[in-house]
């Protein structure tokens, strides 16, 4: 399965690209030392291209190795012999194309700017250790050590008329997707098309989208409560009818969001976006105040409301209770604090079953001892929030312990959200678009714990 590279694995390389470079220059002003060598010079310009999204041609690799036109064009010749570079049409014809590093150059570059970071530590010192799980935060990985290359393109662009078109939540995760659109642009070989709404507008523009003849999107995102109604209503396709879902491999996912995409056995999307629950405070009027960071929803409530001063314009905590999804994914998240889940789920080890969901034999559990201490819970919360907290979502609220992106969680496990990359159901389904799902990647909320 392909992979988007981390962005610390591509600033790994550009630095490399940059080393190789800067390296060449000096080692050419000692000619009688040694002599240019255009195969570094091109594959670092390809390379640089490649990750910054640029055009490369022949003509702009032949000027970049220095070399003689007849010896750059023979070295760049032996590159295509070799399956080191790829190229791509850009016109019908195929009389115009773009060049582009094979999968195996990527391996091998990665693998270079891997061993020249190592050397360079070893000779000239510095540290080059894992990372420990002390410096891991949410958004972070575990993987630094096997940081893999950047997305190889599609050797043949992909062909749908007027670009891509994209469906997505404005949130900050898919707003950076959108400022990359040309990274994305140049792998696919087409224009991308996103469209950014409200979670409750998206929601309703999928469901509109749905009853038109033709759909105005090839890929919607979907949050994890919409799967089971809208592939029950047949506004999403199974993606084992666009594609071979062998290609995907449930470990590059969090398991709790792969689960979320399933529907009655079957994958309706690719997880995109996967966020844990998280309280953030503030340190310094904690311990100005002499108070310990709060374990409990009781602990939680005597904080907020030691810090809570409203004649100053302060409050003691800011949450999601908002109308609409806002306080439903906060009623969701406050009942799995008091051990409960919003339906008569079995327990299983760490969490609860929901691969049978689609069964529709389960009851609603608000109206239960947990739902009443939950429901009480927020209203006790409300006494120490600001004054329009119901009109507060995730991208508003401030305040002394802002949970305005999260709840506090009492160490109960339960599904965090996740937003999936689907396919709506098409009355007239273009060709070609599974082509890209094996590309689509987890993209974890980065957040910290406290500031």
């Amino acid at each position: 399965m392909k992979r988007f590279a981390a962005p610390e694995a591509k600033t790994a390389m550009l630095r490399t690209i940059a080393f190789a470079e800067d390296l060449g220059d000096e080692l050419e002003d000692f000619g009688q030392l040694s002599s240019p060598n255009p195969n570094i010079r091109i594959v670092a310009s390809l390379m640089r291209g490649h990750i910054e999204g640029k055009v490369v041609t022949a003509t702009s690799l032949i000027g970049a190795s220095r070399a003689p036109y007849a010896t750059a064009s023979r070295r760049l010749q032996e590159m295509f012999d070799a399956g080191l570079i790829e190229k791509r049409p850009r016109t019908r014809t195929g009389k115009s194309y773009s060049l582009h590093p094979s999968e195996t150059l990527l391996e091998y570059w990665m693998q270079l700017s891997n061993r020249l970071e190592r050397l360079s530590t070893k000779h000239f010192g510095g540290s080059s250790g894992p990372e420990t799980t002390a410096d891991y935060y949410f958004g972070g990985t575990y993987m630094n050590v096997k940081s893999i290359p950047p997305l190889q393109v599609l050797p043949v662009p992909l062909k749908l008329a007027g670009g891509l078109r994209v469906l997505v939540h404005g949130d900050p995760t898919f707003m950076v997707m959108d400022n990359l659109k040309r990274q994305f642009e140049q792998t696919l070989g087409t224009q991308i098309h996103q469209r950014a709404f409200s979670i409750d507008r998206l929601r309703s523009e999928a469901k509109i989208n749905a009853e038109r003849k033709s759909s105005r999107y090839d890929i919607i995102a979907v949050d994890l409560p919409w799967v089971g109604e809208f592939a029950e209503k047949g506004i999403l396709m199974p993606l084992e009818e666009v594609m071979d879902l062998a290609q995907l491999d449930p470990a590059d996912f969090h398991t709790a969001g792969w689960q979320a995409a399933h529907w009655g056995g079957k994958l309706y999307g690719v997880p995109a976006q996967t966020t844990p629950e998280l309280l953030f405070y503030r340190k310094d009027l904690f311990a100005e105040n002499g108070l310990i960071p709060p374990r409990t929803t009781q602990e939680l409530l005597t904080a907020a409301a030691a810090l809570h001063a409203p004649q100053r314009g302060q409050y003691g905590i800011a949450w999601n209770a908002a109308r609409g999804t806002a306080l439903g994914h906060t009623v969701l998240m406050t009942l799995a604090d008091f051990g409960q889940p919003i339906l008569d789920l079995p327990k299983i080890a760490g969490g609860f079953e929901t691969s049978h969901l689609a069964n529709g034999s389960y009851r609603v559990t608000i109206d239960t001892d947990a739902g009443l201490q939950a429901a009480e819970f927020l209203l006790e919360l409300l006494k120490y929030s600001p004054p329009k907290s119901c009109r507060c979502h995730g991208t508003s609220g401030s305040a002394l312990m802002p949970a305005a992106a999260s709840r506090w969680l009492t160490g109960i496990r339960c599904l965090p959200r996740t937003l999936n990359w689907t396919i709506p159901r098409l009355r007239k389904h273009r060709q070609g678009i599974c082509r890209i799902l094996p590309d689509q990647t987890h993209l974890p909320w980065p957040l910290s714990a406290a500031i």
